[in-house]
């Protein structure tokens, strides 16, 4: 089986060792994306157990307590927790959104070096109409044109499931977005309530604070 595998695979001419580089980089970058993005911060617990790990940051898991206190969950200016929630989401933004976009450029390029299989295929097969009949020309032309079909359906099979990759991963980035964002504003709302009861006991006679 692996031996007709290969003959068919060298069949589709020299545009197969290419297309076979684009494929296997497509499926290493994809499953490394979607690896690293499974773990991120938000799989860490339920939306109950943020709510309560943001109000007290020491009773949280050790990976998310560590988050929360990068993030200002102990703070009590807004701008300060702002500011580093914007260093946060460097942490997790700028290198999977280089992965991604190396994934949706080799997802392109499967059906592009396809379609080059198609025009050198094409010009074997023209080449062979070009110099006559005969049994050997014949030979010439089937080659040629296995060599125009068979690369495009191969980098059309590739691109498929890294279609599928990317989707996944574009749901998974807009998902995370959208629980930074809602971290952000419970962090927030904690530093506020932190720094209004801060300021009632600055407000109380100094014989009510001893």
């Amino acid at each position: 089986m692996i031996e007709s595998i290969l003959q068919t695979w060298v069949k589709g001419g020299w545009v197969m060792l290419p297309l076979a580089a684009v494929s296997l980089l497509m499926f290493a970058t994809g499953l490394r994306l979607i690896q690293r993005m499974r773990r991120w911060p938000d799989r860490w617990g339920t939306e109950a157990d943020w709510q309560k790990w943001v109000a007290d940051p020491d009773q949280a898991a050790p990976a998310a307590r560590v988050l929360l206190k990068s993030a200002g969950a102990e703070e009590e200016n807004e701008t300060v927790v702002r500011r580093r929630f914007a260093a946060v989401v460097q942490l997790y933004g700028p290198a999977e959104e280089r992965r991604l976009a190396l994934l949706s450029t080799l997802v392109a390029a499967g059906p592009l070096v396809g379609l080059l299989g198609t025009v050198t295929g094409m010009l074997v097969t023209f080449r062979a109409l070009a110099e006559g009949g005969g049994g050997r020309i014949t030979e010439a032309m089937a080659a040629g044109i296995s060599q125009a079909l068979f690369p495009p359906e191969v980098g059309l099979c590739i691109a498929l499931p890294g279609m599928m990759m990317v989707y996944w991963a574009r749901r998974r980035r807009h998902e995370f977005q959208a629980f930074l964002a809602w971290l952000e504003s419970l962090v927030v709302q904690q530093a506020r309530a932190r720094r209004k009861k801060g300021a009632r006991v600055n407000d109380l006679p100094v014989s009510v604070k001893a």
